[in-house]
């Protein structure tokens, strides 16, 4: 399928590239044959941890500027280039919370918004922690580290006090588990 979308770009130009994102404009074929733009945001993807330590889950609060509010979120991160995500999974836990994941299973992966972007993030289920070091984040990082129960974590689910779609995705998951 990859292959037939790629046939479909007729042109395609780079309107900006940064640090985490790129924008480009590319003109396709339609499938009835029409052309048509498309902006795209192309992004190298990301990593989400749902984990658990001493029957508390591991989460984060962090202010995002974009939506200008403090979001309660999964341990996540951008993957590197060429990085495999079970290691951006194992280092975005280390940074961002001080534990080690003795097992990480990848639980799913998803486009986060497929109408404008590739972005894909991989979700795993982190399990035998052990907690190694103090948080380090990656220096731009302000984090609170929460590590709420499982009915405190279900509060701010059914309340929707959780506004951040991986982390909705995530819980849901891990919720759904038990059913």
């Amino acid at each position: 399928m990859e292959d037939e979308l790629r046939e479909n770009k007729l042109a395609s130009h780079e309107k900006y590239r940064g640090g985490i994102i790129d924008v480009k404009v590319d003109r396709v074929k339609l499938p009835d044959g029409r052309t048509s733009q498309r902006e795209v945001v192309k992004h190298p993807g990301a990593v989400a941890v749902i984990a658990e330590y001493r029957q508390r889950i591991i989460l984060l609060r962090q202010y995002r500027y974009p939506v200008g509010e403090a979001l309660v979120e999964l341990p996540a991160g951008k993957l590197e280039a060429g990085e495999p995500p079970e290691d951006c999974a194992r280092r975005e836990m280390l940074e961002e919370t001080g534990f080690e994941a003795g097992k990480l299973e990848l639980v799913n992966h998803f486009y986060t918004s497929p109408g404008f972007c590739d972005e894909v993030i991989y979700l795993y289920h982190g399990s035998l922690l052990e907690k190694t070091c103090a948080l380090t984040g990656d220096g731009e990082e302000n984090l609170q580290l929460l590590m709420l129960t499982r009915d405190e974590t279900w509060e701010m689910l059914i309340h929707n006090r959780i506004k951040d779609a991986k982390t909705l995705i995530g819980l849901w998951w891990l919720f759904g588990c038990e059913k």
